[in-house]
């Protein structure tokens, strides 16, 4: 009787590649480009400060009433490179002032051309002989801040976003959620659920957990789930409360804290992004939203390439014809001339 394995089995070593993998990673560091979008005094810049606890937008000047009437869309990115515990990440921020701020809101074509070219520079790097060093510019998700004053989504909330979804995933905040009661809060996210359903706009949608996933994982998923769109609230003020330091607002009736999550959801957003989904958020950006953008552009590239061929087809015939022409009005001139 032959013995398929003499010897006993030990420990190869392939266990450690999750830790390689996990080296290798920080070594590198990660990218994640993040789109706010909203009209203005919506808090925007103050929850991205809140949220990586920096401060983007020093050196931004403040429009006045007039100036932000006449001002059309603009992109302007703020990229930062933070640290934290030998992990590097470089965080781009794309702002987009000026929407929402004019009589005609319909102008988000800006907005969608960026994310376009982020795309084709990707797949144009892609494409290209030096794959080695590609920097990975697309956005990976979009905060769309919606206002807490009305009864729901506004139709150019609705447009915009249909505009966007199958582009960049969408993640619905409602803005200055200290305006609102807890109940307001549940009626308007209530509200604002129903109306994504109607209209049809597809928000960025949490994948489902694997069986094998840790309780705690479970739990955090679950809360996300149940509490979207997130009702944040932003700020860069510390206050005291209950004899201690917080970052909160205060007002004459009491304080709101930022990172009380009886309060708010800012803690829930932040663990969203930072510590439980901004893996998954590139990984919908990549198979997903580039893959669209991929398979149309390989369409766009066939089809023109045949329309070429078949207009080189058409017209070689006609140029054959003028050349002749041609050759014999210069064999007959030349004839002339003896």
């Amino acid at each position: 009787q032959i013995c398929l394995f003499p010897f006993p089995r030990r420990y190869v070593g392939f266990a450690t590649l999750p830790n390689q993998v996990h080296r290798k990673s920080v070594k590198k560091g990660f990218d994640f480009t993040l789109m706010v979008a909203g009209e203005s005094g919506m808090g925007k810049s103050t929850l991205v400060n809140s949220l990586f606890l920096t401060d983007l937008y020093r050196d931004r000047k403040l429009l006045n009433a007039e100036e932000r009437i006449s001002q059309t869309v603009e992109i302007i990115k703020h990229t930062v490179d933070i640290e934290e515990k030998g992990v590097k990440l470089k965080l781009t921020i794309v702002d987009t002032p000026g929407f929402g701020d004019a009589v005609n809101n319909n102008d988000w074509k800006p907005i969608t051309d960026y994310i376009d070219q982020q795309f084709e520079q990707y797949f144009r790097d892609e494409s290209g002989l030096n794959r080695k060093n590609i920097q990975d510019n697309r956005v990976h998700c979009c905060l769309y801040f919606i206002p807490p004053f009305g009864h729901g989504l506004r139709p150019v909330d609705v447009e915009f976003m249909k505009a966007l979804h199958e582009k960049v995933n969408i993640i619905p905040l409602i803005a200055k959620a200290d305006c609102l009661t807890p109940n307001e809060i549940k009626k308007l996210k209530d509200r604002i659920r129903e109306e994504i359903d109607k209209f049809g706009i597809k928000v960025y949608q949490f994948p489902e957990c694997d069986s094998d996933e840790d309780e705690e994982f479970k739990q955090l998923d679950k809360e996300l789930k149940e509490c979207t769109p997130f009702a944040v609230i932003g700020s860069n003020t510390v206050v005291e409360a209950r004899g201690q330091r917080v970052r909160g607002r205060l007002y004459p009736w009491g304080i709101v804290e930022v990172e009380n999550q009886s309060h708010c959801d800012f803690v829930k957003l932040r663990n969203m992004l930072i510590r439980s989904h901004m893996h998954d958020l590139k990984d919908v950006t990549c198979d997903v939203h580039y893959e669209n953008y991929r398979s149309t552009a390989f369409r766009f590239k066939g089809s023109f390439s045949h329309h070429i061929r078949g207009l080189m087809f058409t017209v070689r015939p006609q140029l054959k014809r003028m050349q002749e022409m041609l050759n014999k009005m210069q064999q007959q001139m030349h004839e002339k001339d003896q």
